[in-house]
Order: C-alpha cells, then sequence, then structure tokens
C-alpha cells in the first residue's frame, strides 16, 4: 500500500516540483502536497493544517528556504526539512544544518532524496514517539507526585552502606508535616531523623534497617520521635529492601503516624485496668454482702426461729399439762368440750413447730450457699466440703486430690476461689453428663493450682465464645481479677478439664497482679 504523505513544497518552478512528486510517486509515496513561493503563503499553510516533510528551495525570487526553516521553527514544529537546491555552497549547506534543516540535497543529484526522506521520516516518528513517552512519564511523575503529597505520612527511599551510614535519595513532601523536617533536609543528611527518635528505641529502628531482605519482605517497626516544640509522637515504618548486596541495603518504605492509635490503646488499657478494679471491688462487695447476709440469717433469723422454738415447746407443754389436768377431771366428770378445743391448739401447736424447724433448715442451708463457714477453716476444708455435697446430692462420685499444705491466704481470694469451684461443679451437674469428677488443689505459699476433671460429654471450643455462656466468661474474668488464668480445655472423648493457677505473694498470701496499664 502506498504510504500517504503530506509535503509542504516551497518552491516557485512548477516543473521541479512536478519533478519532485514524480520521484516521490515511484518511490511508493501517496502525496497530499501544497506549494507555496512567498513568506505569506507559507504562514497560511503552516496554519491551516499539518505537515509530515517539507522541501524547500534554498533560493527563491522573494523567499528562501532559510526564511522558511524559520518560519516552521517559529512555529515550534518538529518535521523533517530537506533543501533541494540547483546551486547551494558547502559553506551555506553547513549553515543551514546548524540552523535547523535535516537534510540538503542537489538538484542534478536527487537520487539521495528518498533515501533522505526515508531516514528523516523514520527519525521525526522516533522523535515524537520519544516525545509522547516523555509527556506520559512527566503527567505519570506530576500524579504520582500529587498522590505522595496526598498520602498521610512520608514515603521514602533509603540506602545504607556497609558502614552502617544511611541516606536518603528521595523523601515525599509529608515530611514537613509528620516530622517537622523538610525532604531536602532529610536528603542532605540522613541523621536528622535519627536525632528525633527516643533513645530507647533507636537501636530497633538499626535492627530494622540492617536486617531487611534478610527476613521478611518488609519489616516493621515501632518508636518515638520528638518534635521541635517538645512534643513526642508515635510513628510507624515499614522498609521494603529492593537490592541487598552484602552489609548494603537500598529499598523504598512509609513512615506513618500512629499516635492516636497508641493513645486510643493506653485509654483502653486504662480502662480494662479501671474497670477490672471496679469489677475485683464489687466482687469484694458482693462477697462481704453476702457474708453480712448469711452472719445475719444465722445469728438473727436463726436466733429468733429458735427462740420460738422454744416458746412453741413451753406452750406445747404447758397445754400438755392442762390436758393432764383435764383428763383427770374428765373421770369426775369435766367438760368434754373444752378438753377437744385444747388438743386442737396442740395440735396445732406441734405444726408451726414442723414448719419452724422447716424455716431453720431452709435459712440454714441459704446460709450456707451465700457463704459456706467451712471457709474459716481454710481454702481446702471448704472445697473437700462443697464436693461432698456434690457428690451427695449429683450422686457422682468426686475423688479429691490435696496436697497437706494449707498455708494462710486472704480470705478475699479463698472466696473467689470456692465461687470458682462451685461454679465448675455447677456447670458439671447441668451440662456434662458426668459419671466421676476429680479434683486436684495444691495451695503453696507462692500459688494456688485448682484443676477439675470430668468424664463427661466435653465442651467444644466454640462453646467457650457462644452468646449466653456467663458461667465460664465470669469464671474467667474473676481468674483474670485474681492475677490469675484459667484454663479450659475439652474432648468429646475425654471430658472437661478446668485448671485455674492463680499467683500468690509469699509475704502477704495476695495476688500478685502483673501491670495491666501498660506504657504508651
Amino acid at each position: 500500500m502506498p504510504q500517504t504523505l503530506r509535503l509542504l513544497l516551497v518552491e516557485d518552478s512548477q516543473d521541479d516540483a512536478d519533478l519532485l512528486l514524480l520521484m516521490l510517486k515511484r518511490g511508493g509515496y501517496e502525496v497530499i502536497h501544497t506549494r507555496v513561493s512567498e513568506p505569506a503563503e507559507m504562514q497560511s499553510a503552516l496554519d491551516s493544517g499539518s505537515w509530515d516533510l517539507v522541501i524547500a528551495d534554498y533560493s527563491l525570487p522573494q523567499f528562501s528556504g532559510i526564511a522558511a526553516l524559520d518560519l516552521v521553527k517559529a512555529k515550534g514544529l518538529d518535521m523533517p526539512f530537506i533543501i533541494v537546491s540547483g546551486h547551494i555552497g558547502e559553506d551555506d549547506a553547513v549553515a543551514a544544518m546548524r540552523r535547523g534543516a535535516h537534510d540538503y540535497v542537489m538538484k542534478h543529484n536527487l537520487s539521495r532524496l528518498l533515501p533522505a526522506i526515508d531516514r528523516e521520516l523514520r527519525d521525526a516518528a522516533d522523535r515524537a514517539a520519544r516525545r509522547s513517552a516523555e509527556q506520559r512519564l512527566r503527567e505519570q511523575e506530576v500524579r504520582l507526585s500529587a498522590i505522595l503529597s496526598n498520602i498521610p505520612g512520608v514515603i521514602f527511599q533509603l540506602q545504607r552502606d556497609a558502614s552502617g551510614r544511611l541516606s536518603f535519595s528521595y523523601v515525599s513532601e509529608g515530611s514537613e508535616e509528620l516530622l517537622g523536617l523538610s525532604p531536602s533536609l532529610l536528603i542532605s543528611n540522613a541523621d536528622h531523623l535519627l536525632r528525633l527518635i527516643a533513645a530507647e528505641d533507636l537501636p530497633a529502628f538499626h535492627d530494622c534497617i540492617a536486617g531487611a531482605g534478610t527476613a521478611a519482605p518488609a519489616v516493621p517497626w515501632e518508636g518515638r520521635i520528638q518534635l521541635g516544640d517538645g512534643a513526642w509522637r508515635w510513628i510507624s515504618l515499614r522498609f521494603s529492601p529492593t537490592l541487598v548486596e552484602g552489609a548494603q541495603v537500598r529499598g523504598e518504605g512509609v513512615i506513618t503516624s500512629i499516635h492516636e492509635i497508641k493513645l486510643a490503646e493506653q485509654e483502653l488499657r486504662e480502662s480494662r485496668a479501671r474497670l477490672s478494679e471496679l469489677t475485683s471491688h464489687l466482687e469484694r462487695v458482693k462477697e462481704h454482702e453476702r457474708a453480712r447476709i448469711a452472719r445475719e440469717i444465722h445469728d438473727d433469723l436463726g436466733g429468733n426461729l429458735t427462740a420460738i422454738k422454744i416458746d412453741l415447746m413451753w406452750l406445747a407443754g404447758r397445754l400438755e399439762s392442762r390436758e393432764t389436768e383435764k383428763a383427770e377431771s374428765e373421770k369426775r366428770g369435766g367438760d368434754s368440750q373444752g378438753d377437744e378445743k385444747q388438743k386442737s391448739m396442740t395440735a396445732k401447736i406441734r405444726q408451726i413447730d414442723g414448719l419452724v424447724d422447716e424455716t431453720i433448715r431452709t435459712t440454714s442451708r441459704i446460709a450456707r450457699d451465700l457463704r459456706p463457714g467451712v471457709l474459716d477453716l481454710g481454702l481446702g476444708a471448704a472445697i473437700e466440703w462443697l464436693a461432698r455435697e456434690f457428690e451427695n446430692r449429683m450422686n457422682i462420685p468426686c475423688r479429691i486430690a490435696m496436697t497437706p499444705s494449707d498455708p494462710e491466704i486472704n480470705a478475699d481470694i479463698a472466696a473467689a476461689v470456692f465461687s470458682i469451684f462451685r461454679e465448675a461443679l455447677t456447670n458439671i451437674s447441668k451440662h456434662a453428663a458426668a459419671h466421676a469428677v476429680d479434683v486436684e488443689i495444691q495451695v503453696t505459699p507462692l500459688k494456688i493450682l485448682l484443676r477439675i476433671s470430668d468424664d463427661g460429654r466435653g465442651i467444644a471450643p466454640a462453646d467457650l465464645h457462644k452468646p449466653g455462656s456467663f458461667g465460664l466468661r465470669g469464671m474467667v474474668e474473676r481468674a483474670g481479677q485474681l492475677g490469675g488464668t484459667l484454663e479450659v480445655k475439652g474432648d468429646k472423648d475425654c471430658g472437661t478439664m478446668l485448671t485455674l493457677l492463680v499467683p500468690l505473694s509469699a509475704e502477704t498470701g495476695s495476688t500478685v497482679t502483673p501491670d495491666i496499664a501498660g506504657a504508651a
């Protein structure tokens, strides 16, 4: 297929123009052309269309090839410009080439014209492609720069040489806002960043950069920096090496602010600590209140019921005496109707006495449930008592392995451990369908270890977190308040095992509470 060529021809001779067009047609070009011979025509042609090639005679009566070249350059056009002349000196040709002409051909040697046109068209296409690529690259650079400028944080390229010295080759504009340092300042000397980092966090920063490329593709680091106003801020850095040679590291990374996250974490830790402290206080208040109510039920209500029973017994005795007297009176012909009333009153008193006995047993049971008095004899004794109660009530054997040592421990701790044990037995009775229960308890000056195992249906991991599972969650929470742990393991073939471990202080017998507030 012929190649279309849009040609602007600067020529005053129609015969020479026809000859050039014929050569181009024979060379495989389908030419669309305009011939001009004056500056105004040339200017109009340049304004009215786009051209692939300009062929200009060097000398015209009212125009020249050099003048035509100047018009093309003034328009900022990059197209092949070839001078064809019948008489041009070597000096003039060289001057024209320096001025911007791409080639010149003598009219008596037009065989050079087609190869020159082919070459210059290829070169022009290459230049256009290069300009287009450069334009796209510039546009991409502008877009990338805009993106990097709007990303919260700092994008950087970093090098670490064999001696361990750091240098930045690129730093985004975000460094001014995040670090208070301009990109040019950091690029000139990376030590400006190192001076901001807290002394205790600096070794980990160097380890992060030094270890890049040896393990994970992206190495994280978190630390604190001190800004110019003296304020401390938390930042996070992720560094991804693209080149690692020996001790040399080169790569890209990002620095972001995590100060608000750290503040939120600190606030959450403090809130959890306060909540745990409040919960622990409420548990202590609840235990104390249970103990108080148990004492009042036992002492006041129990005492009153006992006094009522004594009075009833006294009244019953008096009535029985009167019955005896009435019986003797009957033998002498006494009042039989009065005797019947007296017997009815005696039966009623005995019925009330039975109700009082039942009420005394109920109040004793409630008092024991609130806080068994056996806790005053020690945690081991209380657990053994509760195990026997469970065994008798549920008809499930409950075997106990206990260390002989039972040192004095804080009453609140004993009550909390006892409460966890009671809740565990309640869960076994409700859900386990067990045939036997094994209990191991070790109480030493340094710890309390309580392990409860059953041979029931076990517990699935999902059951530990299902909604409404307040019993297990309550036990875990109470263990945490004691500074200890509660581990639950379940298997459908092996039942369930609960292991409670509470560390103690050897001096006071109180729990050793870890630092849960943390540092920010």
